[in-house]
C-alpha cells in the first residue's frame, strides 16, 4: 500500500466515523485540541497526521488507532480476495502476537 492510499484511506476513516457520531469538523478539532484547518487538511488528505495528531483525534471520537487503516466495510464487499488476504494477515499477526505473551508465561 503507498502512502497516498494510506493518507486517502485515514482521511476517509476519520470523515465517516466523524459524520457518524455527528461531529462537525470545527466540534472535532475543539474536543481533540487541534485547529479546524488541521481537521480538514487530514480529511481532505492534504497532509498526513503525526502520531500526536493521530492520538489526539482516536482518542477525541473515542476509538482505536487501528480503524483509521482498515478498510470501509464497502471495500470488504466489493473486493472479496483483498478481504480474505487482510483477513488472514491479521489473523497472523493476532497469532504471532498471542505466540509471544505465551513465550512470556513459560
Amino acid at each position: 500500500m503507498q502512502d497516498l492510499e494510506i493518507r486517502n484511506r485515514v482521511a476517509e476513516n476519520i470523515r465517516s466515523i466523524r459524520k457518524s457520531k455527528k461531529l462537525t469538523q470545527f466540534q472535532l478539532a475543539e474536543k481533540a485540541n487541534l485547529s479546524e484547518g488541521t481537521i480538514k487538511s487530514i480529511e481532505l488528505a492534504h497532509s498526513y497526521p503525526e502520531e500526536k495528531t493521530l492520538s489526539q483525534i482516536t482518542d477525541a471520537l473515542e476509538i482505536d488507532v487501528v480503524k483509521l487503516f482498515m478498510p470501509a466495510s464497502d471495500s470488504f464487499k466489493e473486493n472479496k480476495e483483498n478481504a480474505a488476504k487482510l483477513k488472514s494477515a491479521i489473523a497472523s499477526d493476532v497469532r504471532n502476537y498471542v505466540n509471544e505473551v505465551l513465550k512470556e508465561f513459560e
